[in-house]
């Protein structure tokens, strides 16, 4: 089970947009919350957005509040990450994740914990140049 290679990473410029998306490989995002993170070179993970897909609670990182919007399209089983007004502080590799939910998972996702998701997918690159 894992989520799929988050995919429309690349190089733009500052001010520019880009929308990452992610699908679940071998389960549905129902009764998940799916999270986005980002790493940079020698930086910690870091919790980006996360969104529930009970009732759709999203939650986002104070650095990205009012720039990015996570979405869950439910028919495809997919969930966005949509990316505008890019700094190059938001140069990184955006991973997503997933975690089947309870009090606990729900939890996390409000915290952007990147420790309490179960399934991961591969990275994908994203650098904002200045």
């Amino acid at each position: 089970l894992m989520c799929s290679w988050a995919s429309g990473g690349g190089l733009v410029q500052a001010g520019g947009s880009l929308r990452l998306s992610c699908a679940a490989v071998g389960f549905t995002f129902d009764d998940h919350a799916i999270g986005w993170f980002r790493q940079a070179p020698g930086k910690e993970r870091e919790g980006v957005s996360c969104i529930r897909r009970d009732d759709g609670s999203t939650y986002y990182a104070d650095s990205v509040k009012g720039r990015f919007t996570i979405s869950s399209d439910n028919s495809e089983n997919t969930v966005s990450l949509q990316m505008n007004s890019l700094k190059p502080e938001d140069t990184a590799t955006y991973y997503c994740a997933a975690v089947y939910a309870d009090s606990g998972s729900y939890d996390d996702c409000a915290r952007l914990d990147y420790t309490g998701m179960d399934y991961w997918g591969k990275g994908t690159l994203v650098t904002v140049s200045s």
